[in-house]
């Protein structure tokens, strides 16, 4: 009888252990619609980080002082630009000025320019199009905490598992040496650089063209301009084939951005560049 009770116990000890093992995930800080949970999210996230090979001094810089960010919030939940006629986004992304502005870009930049069309064979009126309509032409790449950013878009429930990603990326970055944390400085929802990549995309397509030995998106224009030529290629690009409606190219610009009337905006934006 001894050893019978002596054997259920051990069996209760062993399921009591797998269901502990089982219920691990769940016991992780869970996404929030508010900053109550935050911190518990956050500690939570950083030992993650840590096991998929983050180091502690690239944690500590990046993710010591974050906190939960409202305006953030306020802006993931008021997106308009994207629901605007092509005409109305044309004239908030593309307006005549910035036609003038591009063309004197591209007679500025035509020795960069055209180096970087025979590497990955992306036509320069359309770098100068993205780079124009992103941040009129590095004038504004965003002065927010990219990490702050990430971290809030992470925790907040609407879209976590993206931003966790994302924000798993941006420490990756300055774990590579590619920028320093306090360098991170982009747009509300972590976008970075002078043509706005995704953390992800920085990862993988970002080139080091100025040869500097660092692939910076913030301040070389070289290494803007190549690595969106990259990524377009990586994504299908075909060199010389035209990029306007029903054309081979057209249909990259919705791996760059998703939304149809931008697509629309940047194929009519290039197009006027170009003539």
């Amino acid at each position: 009888m001894t050893h019978l009770l002596k054997a259920a116990k051990a069996l209760i000890a062993a399921g009591a252990l797998l269901a502990g093992l089982g219920a691990g995930p769940a016991l992780a800080a869970r996404c929030g619609n508010d900053g109550a949970g935050f911190s518990s999210w956050l500690a939570d996230f950083e030992r993650e980080a840590a096991a998929q090979g983050v180091s502690q001094r690239t944690l500590q810089a990046a993710l010591g002082d974050v906190t939960y960010d409202r305006k953030v919030i306020s802006l993931d939940r008021n997106q308009k630009s994207f629901k605007l006629s092509l005409d109305q986004f044309m004239a908030r992304r593309a307006p005549p000025s910035y036609i003038q502005k591009g063309k004197s870009v591209i007679r500025q930049n035509e020795s960069l320019l055209n180096s970087i069309e025979r590497r990955y064979g992306v036509q320069k009126e359309v770098l100068v199009a993205i780079w124009g309509m992103e941040t009129g032409f590095g004038a504004n790449s965003g002065s927010m905490n990219v990490f702050k950013s990430l971290a809030t878009l992470s925790y907040d429930c609407r879209r976590s598992d993206f931003f966790t990603e994302e924000l798993l990326a941006a420490l990756k970055i300055v774990d590579r040496g590619d920028m320093a944390a306090s360098q991170m400085r982009g747009a509300w929802a972590g976008e970075i650089g002078q043509t706005q990549f995704l953390a992800k995309n920085y990862l993988k397509y970002a080139v080091d063209f100025d040869g500097n030995g660092h692939a910076d998106l913030i301040r070389s224009k070289a290494d803007v301009l190549a690595s969106t030529a990259n990524l377009l290629r990586a994504e299908g690009w075909q060199a010389n084939a035209g990029y306007g409606p029903g054309e081979p190219n057209y249909p990259v610009f919705a791996q760059w951005n998703r939304a149809v009337v931008y697509q629309q905006a940047l194929s009519l934006f290039a197009s006027k560049l170009a003539e």
